[in-house]
């Protein structure tokens, strides 16, 4: 099984990354590492500031990875902002019979309620260098963004509204 945790900045995919590798023993990739090598190597003139090029830069890369692991039956956990919301097109229904993606968003109320925890634990998992660009603004938006492509691509989301909970106990198989 091949699991894509997809969202916004700030939503948690990294912790959710962690939950299932410590659950389901998957290993697992982070897209920020893989941009990160990409930019640092001079593969790529992208920076990070270039999010809205980094997909386009990434996605054709991951998407034949998922393949591969696929047809070798492996598991594997990807999380990151860099996937496309009309992912399902580019896999015939084979592949994706074998994917398992989820988008983690939160809603407008969540973000206005718990801005201030949203910042205190942004590095629960990993260390950030640098979260000054996280705004509430940012995150209102991005998030809403998300909510909106998630319903456009009938994309499998986790709403957090009320408080920041996800069931890892979904069905993966």
């Amino acid at each position: 099984m091949i699991i894509l945790i997809g969202g916004s900045t700030h939503t948690g995919k990294t912790l959710l990354a962690q939950k299932l590798i410590e659950k389901y023993h998957y290993p697992c990739m982070s897209l920020d590492h893989l941009k990160m090598g990409l930019i640092r190597s001079g593969l790529t003139d992208l920076t990070p500031d270039d999010d809205d090029k980094l997909t386009g830069l990434l996605w054709p890369i991951v998407k034949e990875m998922v393949k591969t692991a696929i047809e070798n039956s492996q598991n594997m956990i990807i999380e990151g902002c860099y996937f496309p919301y009309d992912w399902k097109t580019y896999f015939e229904l084979e592949y994706l019979k074998h994917i398992k993606f989820i988008c983690l968003v939160m809603s407008l109320k969540y973000i206005n309620e718990h801005f201030d925890n949203i910042k205190k634990y942004a590095g629960i998992i990993e260390e950030r260098k640098e979260d000054s660009y996280c705004k509430k603004e940012l995150l209102l938006r991005d998030n809403q963004i998300s909510l909106d492509m998630c319903k456009k691509y009938d994309c499998e989301y986790i709403l957090i509204d009320d408080e920041y909970r996800i069931d890892i106990n979904f069905d993966i198989i």
